[in-house]
């Protein structure tokens, strides 16, 4: 390939659009949108795999005036949010459950900043959620990442990425999936908590001088913790088993 037609318009404005793809892809997805990333790590992954990948990328089909341009852009940052939204929703199916089981345990007020998202959230569900990111790091989700964006160079074209009827309602089914494998997750605790504090209650009616607050209340974070570590691996296939469905019905796209 010659250097002018390396540098011509057409190529210029498919690197950017290829830039603007993984750029928005890293901002969004699990393990590369982690806050500890700094900025200027992130962009010069996006740029490394530009560079990477832009052999790859098939002629452009689009005008290059700034009102296309614009769009085109738009699109790819649409793609990658798009992207991201599906595998959140199912990585966030863990925080989700850590938040009903810190509720239960009386953890609620006891909350740390997240380091994957930066916001304040409950220690249980940042303990949950740091394990289970782990555990897509186990199972190559980084690799499974870079490799569909490899695949959708070929099936989307830069700039031609649309919003589908399909993706839109794969979402709304993925955020109602994620209450419900949430309460499904944090329910044996929620049911032991619930026993634990009918029991209390019977004994208080028995035994006044039974302190809840003094007995109860480790007797109840005790009981959660054991039920955490018993629970721990079925937990962590379940949220590896979602994000595996989230992966497979974003092939579905290509």
């Amino acid at each position: 390939m010659e250097w002018a037609e390396i540098f011509s318009e057409g190529r210029t404005v498919a690197f950017l659009l290829l830039f603007t793809r993984f750029t928005a892809l890293f901002m969004a997805v699990p393990i590369f949108s982690h806050m500890n990333i700094p900025m200027s790590v992130k962009v010069a992954m996006a740029f490394f795999f530009t560079i990477f990948f832009f052999g790859a990328v098939p002629p452009l089909n689009i005008p290059t005036d700034a009102l296309s341009l614009t769009v085109a852009i738009l699109g790819e940052m649409l793609f990658g949010l798009a992207v991201g939204i599906v595998l959140q929703l199912a990585y966030h199916v863990i925080t989700f459950a850590g938040g009903q089981i810190s509720f239960m345990m009386g953890f609620s007020l006891a909350s740390a900043i997240d380091p994957q998202s930066g916001v304040s959230m409950p220690i249980v569900s940042q303990f949950l959620a740091l394990l289970a990111l782990m555990v897509l790091l186990i199972f190559d989700l980084h690799h499974w990442i870079l490799l569909y964006a490899s695949e959708s160079i070929a099936s989307i074209p830069l700039g031609g990425f649309m919003i589908t009827p399909s993706l839109f309602q794969y979402i709304m089914h993925a955020m109602s999936n994620m209450f419900v494998v949430g309460f499904m997750i944090a329910f044996p605790i929620t049911a032991l908590s619930m026993l634990a504090d009918v029991i209390f209650g019977m004994l208080m009616k028995t035994m006044p001088q039974f302190n809840l607050l003094v007995v109860g209340m480790p007797i109840k974070i005790a009981i959660s913790f054991i039920v955490i570590i018993v629970t721990l691996g079925a937990t962590l296939m379940i949220v590896t088993a979602q994000t595996q469905d989230a992966y497979n019905f974003l092939g579905k796209l290509l």
